[in-house]
């Protein structure tokens, strides 16, 4: 039988302390960043802080009904809740409505809400029903696949709205699949992909594919320790560029540089694994596959980078590179965010005497500067007991998933605190201008009703599922 517990005694009171307080005084910050002189009632519906205080209503409407919710229903319709998202999803890129270049946005009730920030804890939801399925083990190269799957899906489709900064957020689930057992080889992989990935960015593309190929062919001695098949590659290698070259030079066959070491890696690598195959050379064929699926990479990297990306994200990601400086164009915002947090001092200047904050020198300051509100007004101290408090509360999440007795529920808080964590460190990376302005906002402080209410049902449904992991059957 079940054994009947209190859920409201069960459920963990800290965090939900942590919760009213983050949200409380993210409050205090949107009227601080919003304040006008003309307007000093923080009730003011017609003004940002008067929206959030109803989207704050909404929150904690919504938390309850979370917990009358049976905590089945969250594993049992995971599937039916990450598929309502998807539609949404591809709803939204079809008749959405734009705002700042992204359609991002749809219309219900005369409220705008965005399904990016909802599909979040869908995807949660959906990854630990896959993982708690029978017969499924994350170790088999079919069950990473799925997972990547569900994961790629809403990050593809948020990336056609575009909104490229809110589809990264969804790759902080890479971290539940390691708690879960993935591999220690992919992390690798992906370490090494980073790498390549900001190379790319950083370096140009020859440069990067002759330091690939160069690897390779150390990899490939050291798995055969024979310098002579080593030695005839080269000479193979050598003679294919040449024979271009030589092409290139009495205008037979015009091309760039780069255009000529792809072309005698293709030929010299065919010519090799004929070689090979003759002397039964081993690992060839797995290290050219390997060499150029990295190198097609690169060329993907730079089309989504010059494609997909906005000609202001560009600008961000090479002034943060050290590629390019503009403080009074797209560098604008991260300089300002920079001099209000250091103008607060120690102590800061006092609620609603930020003079960053009150002229608006630091746009989206509401949204996703909020933090240099913080900085300005409560100073290090204000600012350094909010990251405290957040260190907090996901070290609790990582408390919380550990004591739970269901697989389910401890998958499903691993994904809280990943996208939590993300969100968190990049949101204040940018703030600082550590990294990129990929426009994403600050959990529980940031203003906006899809994030607030994205981010209480995130939080909520783990809370509810830990009140109830004493109901379990005798």
């Amino acid at each position: 039988m079940t054994r009947r517990t209190n859920i409201l005694l069960n459920a963990d009171w800290l965090t939900i302390i942590i919760y009213l307080v983050f949200v409380l005084f993210g409050w205090m910050n949107i009227f601080a960043a919003n304040y006008n002189e003309q307007y000093k009632n923080i009730f003011d519906l017609n003004q940002r802080y008067g929206m959030q205080l109803i989207w704050i209503l909404a929150s904690f409407v919504l938390a309850v009904f979370v917990f009358v919710i049976d905590s089945k229903f969250y594993s049992f319709f995971a599937n039916l809740l990450y598929g309502i998202t998807i539609l949404f999803l591809i709803f939204v890129i079809l008749v959405g409505r734009e705002v700042h270049g992204a359609r991002s946005w749809v219309s219900i009730g005369g409220f705008n809400l965005q399904p990016s920030e909802f599909a979040k804890f869908t995807t949660g939801l959906v990854i630990a029903k896959y993982l708690t399925t029978i017969d499924v083990k994350i170790s088999r190269l079919k069950s990473i696949l799925v997972l990547f799957g569900f994961i790629m899906l809403p990050a593809v489709l948020i990336i056609l709205q575009p909104d490229v900064g809110s589809a990264m957020i969804y790759f902080a689930f890479i971290l539940v699949l390691f708690r879960e057992g993935l591999p220690g080889m992919v992390l690798l992989l992906a370490a090494a992909i980073s790498i390549l990935f900001l190379s790319t960015l950083m370096y140009p593309k020859i440069f990067i594919i002759i330091t690939l190929i160069i690897l390779a062919a150390i990899i490939f001695y050291f798995l055969n320790k024979k310098a002579k098949y080593l030695f005839w590659g080269i000479i193979i290698f050598l003679i294919a560029y040449i024979g271009f070259f030589l092409l290139n030079k009495y205008n037979y066959f015009n091309s760039t540089t780069l255009v000529r070491i792809l072309l005698t890696l293709v030929v010299s690598s065919a010519v090799y694994v004929i070689f090979a195959i003759r002397r039964s050379i081993q690992h060839v064929l797995l290290i050219l596959l390997f060499l150029f699926v990295l190198i097609g990479f690169i060329f993907s990297v730079d089309y989504v980078f010059h494609q997909v990306l906005q000609p202001h994200q560009q600008t961000r990601v090479n002034i943060l590179l050290g590629k390019e400086s503009d403080p009074l164009g797209y560098g604008y915002n991260v300089n300002q965010s920079k001099i209000a947090i250091g103008s607060g001092g120690f102590t800061g200047k006092g609620f609603l005497n930020g003079t960053q904050t009150k002229f608006d020198f630091v746009p989206e300051q509401s949204t996703d500067f909020i933090f240099c509100t913080i900085g300005e007004e409560w100073g290090f101290w204000g600012a350094g007991l909010v990251i405290l408090l957040f260190g907090g509360l996901l070290v609790r999440l990582i408390y919380l998933a550990e004591r739970q007795r269901s697989a389910f529920s401890r998958i499903y808080g691993y994904g809280v605190f990943s996208i939590l964590f993300f969100h968190f460190i990049i949101n204040i990376g940018m703030t600082i201008g550590l990294l990129p302005v990929i426009g994403i906002p600050l959990p529980f402080f940031s203003y906006g009703g899809s994030s607030l209410l994205g981010f209480t049902l995130l939080l909520f449904i783990f809370i509810k599922l830990d009140a109830s992991r004493l109901s379990v059957l005798r």
